[in-house]
C-alpha cells in the first residue's frame, strides 16, 4: 500500500501547506522580535515607580492585528501596547512594524519609508532582502534609481493638478525638517499644507521645498495654488508662529483667519521657565485652551499673567504676543476644537521622519528629495480620518457665526447643566 504523504491533494496543495507553514514560522519569529523590543523598553523604565511602589510603565495588551510584508507574503502580527501610569507620555513603537508599512503589500509602499529612515541606496538592497526575500534580487541600484525617478515625476505631475472648484475649511501649515539632505541646499525643508475639504476629508494640499521662515517661499506656494484654481480662501489656517507663512497668507488669502498652534506655544513658553515650575505652568496654560468659553479662557489667561509676570516676564511675553490668534478657535464649531487648536495633523504624520537614523549621510537631488517625501505622505494620507461632525462645515460655509463654539442663534447650556 502506498504510504500516505499526509496531504490529500496534489503538489499544488502541498505547496499551499508549505507556504502556510512558512508564514506561521515567519509570524512567530517576528512576534518574538517585537516582544523582545517591548521588553527592552520595560526594562529601561523598570526603576520608575509610582508613589505606591508600583511600576509606572507596564504592558497594556495589544494593538489590533496588522499585516506586514515578508518574503512569504503578508504576515499578521500583534504589536504590544504599554501604559504609562505616570503620565509622562512613554509609548512603545516597534522598529519592525513602522506605522506606514504595517498594511503595505507593495514594494512602492516600503521603499520610501526605508529610504527616508536612513537606508542609503547601497544598503537598501540589504534591508529589502529582509522584507522581500528572493524578490529583492531584482532591485538593483539601477532599478532603485528608476523608481526614484518615477516618484519624482509623480510628485511633479501632482503639483500641476487642477484645483478649480476646490474649497477648504481648514489648513494646517508647517515647515518640516528631515535629516535627508538635498545636494544643492542642505538647509531646505519640506513646506507642507494639509487641508480639510468642504466634505470634512483631510487631504494634502501642497508638499514642496523651501525655507521655513521665508515669506518668499510660502508666497510661491500660495500663488501657485491660486493660479491652479484655488480661488476660495480657506476659512482658518493653523500653524506655528515662527513662519513667513502668515505674511504670505495675508497677501494671497487675506480673508483667512489665523490660529496659532497651542502645542508649539506651550513648548516655547515652558522653555522660559525652570523645570520645577513647568508642570504647574503647563496645567495653567491648558486651563486657557481647554476652557469652555472665551470668557473663561480670558480669566485663565489673566491668572497665568498674574502668577508669572513678575519673575518670568519673557514667558508671559511669549503668551501675550499672540493673544488674538491663540483664541480664534472659539469662533468655530466646538466639535472641531480638538482638530484646530494645534498643528498635530502635520506633526504626527512626520514624527517618524524626524526620528530617522542619524547614520545616513547621503545627499539626494531636489527632485528625489521631493518625490520620496511625497510618497511618504501619500502613504500616510490613506489612513487619515476625516474631521468630526463634518455637517458643521456647511454652516461655516453658509456664513453662520459661531460664538464659544456654538451657532450664535443657539442657546449655549451652562457647562454644569450640559455635563448633567
Amino acid at each position: 500500500m502506498q504510504e500516505s504523504t499526509g496531504f490529500d491533494g496534489g503538489m499544488g496543495e502541498l505547496g499551499l501547506n508549505i507556504e502556510g507553514l512558512l508564514r506561521r514560522s515567519a509570524r512567530q519569529l517576528i512576534q518574538q522580535a517585537i516582544e523582545g523590543e517591548v521588553q527592552v523598553l520595560l526594562e529601561e523604565y523598570a526603576a520608575v515607580r509610582m508613589v505606591d511602589g508600583r511600576r509606572a510603565v507596564v504592558r497594556n495588551g495589544y494593538l489590533p492585528e496588522r499585516e506586514i510584508l515578508t518574503a512569504v507574503g503578508p504576515v499578521p502580527v500583534q504589536v504590544p501596547k504599554v501604559r504609562d501610569r505616570s503620565g509622562s507620555g512613554v509609548v512603545f513603537r516597534s522598529s519592525l512594524v513602522p506605522p506606514y508599512v504595517r498594511k503595505s503589500r507593495t514594494v512602492a509602499a516600503a521603499l520610501p519609508w526605508l529610504y527616508l529612515h536612513g537606508v542609503s541606496s547601497g544598503r537598501m538592497h540589504e534591508a529589502l532582502s529582509v522584507l522581500l526575500g528572493e524578490e529583492a534580487k531584482g532591485l538593483s541600484p539601477a532599478v532603485l534609481g528608476r523608481l526614484k525617478v518615477e516618484w519624482a515625476q509623480e510628485h511633479a505631475q501632482w503639483q500641476r493638478r487642477s484645483l478649480q472648484g476646490k474649497r477648504y475649511a481648514y489648513w494646517w501649515a508647517d515647515g518640516v525638517y528631515t535629516q535627508l539632505r538635498a545636494e544643492d541646499d542642505p538647509r531646505m525643508c519640506l513646506l507642507v499644507i494639509i487641508g480639510v475639504t468642504a466634505e470634512g476629508k483631510k487631504e494634502v494640499v501642497a508638499v514642496t521645498d523651501g525655507l521655513r521662515e521665508s515669506k518668499a517661499s510660502w508666497l510661491e506656494i500660495l500663488r501657485d495654488l491660486r493660479d491652479r484654481g484655488l480661488q476660495e480662501a480657506p476659512l482658518l489656517a493653523i500653524g506655528d508662529g515662527a513662519m513667513g507663512f502668515w505674511a504670505a497668507l495675508d497677501e494671497i488669502y487675506p480673508q483667512t483667519r489665523h490660529q496659532r498652534c497651542w502645542v508649539h506655544k506651550t513648548a516655547n513658553i515652558l522653555n522660559e521657565l525652570p523645570k520645577r515650575l513647568q508642570g504647574k505652568a503647563k496645567a495653567a496654560l491648558q486651563a486657557i485652551w481647554m476652557a469652555d468659553t472665551r470668557e473663561a479662557a480670558e480669566k485663565a489667561w489673566q491668572a497665568f499673567v498674574r502668577d508669572y509676570q513678575a519673575k518670568y516676564p519673557r514667558a508671559v511675553a511669549k503668551l501675550e504676543k499672540d493673544r488674538d490668534v491663540l483664541l480664534t478657535f472659539f469662533d468655530f464649531p466646538a466639535e472641531h476644537w480638538r482638530h484646530i487648536r494645534s498643528s498635530n495633523a502635520i506633526e504626527s504624520t512626520f514624527a517618524t521622519v524626524r526620528q530617522r537614523s542619524s547614520r545616513t549621510k547621503n545627499c539626494v537631488s531636489r527632485a528625489t528629495f521631493l518625490g520620496l517625501s511625497y510618497k511618504l505622505i501619500q502613504q500616510a494620507e490613506r489612513h487619515w480620518r476625516g474631521i468630526q461632525h463634518p455637517e458643521r462645515l456647511r454652516e461655516l460655509f453658509a456664513g453662520v457665526t459661531f460664538v464659544d463654539g456654538m451657532p450664535a442663534n443657539e442657546t449655549r447650556l451652562d457647562p454644569q447643566q450640559d455635563a448633567a
